[in-house]
């Protein structure tokens, strides 16, 4: 799959395309809204806290970005009626779904899987994995309503080389790996449909914070390097690409 350099994104355009961002009020979700937004899209920002996405709205507008639309919901307590209710008001507005870019994710319970509850692996499983699930499978006539549609998912090295301890994180992220398998399977055939994933690796994130907390994270890579890799997924650009996985930290350091 060819790859942008990291230093360019610039001259990327997203206009007139719906894009969904889950996680939209959290670092990485954060810059890809403010991102997708500079470059002509019309973000549908997703988060759990409302005051959150009111203030990410109101930097888009304030920057002369089009209005986003604001969905707020907790995507652990979420059902199958809840992923409808929002195939259907997105439906009403826009008609279609150009993009979903999954960035929603909680850690759960770190530890030894005998002291851990099920409580909180329903929790994590439920975030990091049903709710993508859940929320591509209701958006699906959405997105095939597209010219050309993207799905991202966010991956984790943890997902792909569990290790001791990770729980259910790392069990849903596995999970999330499978998902993009099968789509891109499954819409081999539906040629305006695609499917890929993101492993950014360590970053200067909240989340690194809580895995790593003796770790300096501002050494690391802030979530803006990584926006040129998603822009160009977003794009017609990477109109033929589907069922790939790209190792951010391969991608930043040009290997």
């Amino acid at each position: 799959m060819p790859l942008p350099h990291p230093s360019a994104g610039a001259s990327t355009r997203l206009d007139e395309r719906v894009v969904l961002i889950t996680g939209a009020s959290g670092g990485l979700g954060r810059v890809l809204a403010r991102a997708c937004a500079a470059r002509g899209a019309t973000v549908v920002l997703h988060g759990r806290v409302v005051r959150k996405l009111e203030a990410l709205y109101d930097e888009i507008v304030s920057d002369g970005g089009a209005e986003p639309t604001i969905l707020p919901l907790d995507l652990a307590a979420a059902n199958a009626e809840d992923f409808a209710n929002v195939a259907s008001a997105l439906h009403s507005q826009h008609g279609r779904i150009d993009a979903i870019v999954h960035t929603a994710v909680i850690l759960g319970s770190l530890g030894p899987i005998e002291h851990q509850s099920f409580e909180a692996w329903s929790s994590t499983l439920r975030v990091d994995l049903l709710a993508p699930f859940g929320l591509t499978r209701a958006l699906f006539p959405l997105l095939r309503s597209a010219p050309d549609a993207s799905v991202t998912f966010t991956l984790d090295t943890r997902g792909q080389e569990p290790k001791a301890y990770w729980g259910a994180y790392a069990v849903a992220k596995a999970g999330l790996s499978a998902l993009l398998a099968i789509l891109a399977d499954e819409w081999e055939n539906h040629l305006n449909l695609r499917v890929n994933g993101v492993v950014p690796g360590p970053m200067c994130s909240p989340l690194r914070a809580q895995t790593h907390p003796g770790d300096d994270v501002s050494r690391l890579p802030p979530p803006d390097a990584f926006v040129p890799l998603y822009l160009h997924l977003l794009c017609g650009q990477a109109k033929s690409e589907s069922g790939g996985v790209i190792d951010g930290q391969a991608w930043l350091s040009g290997t």
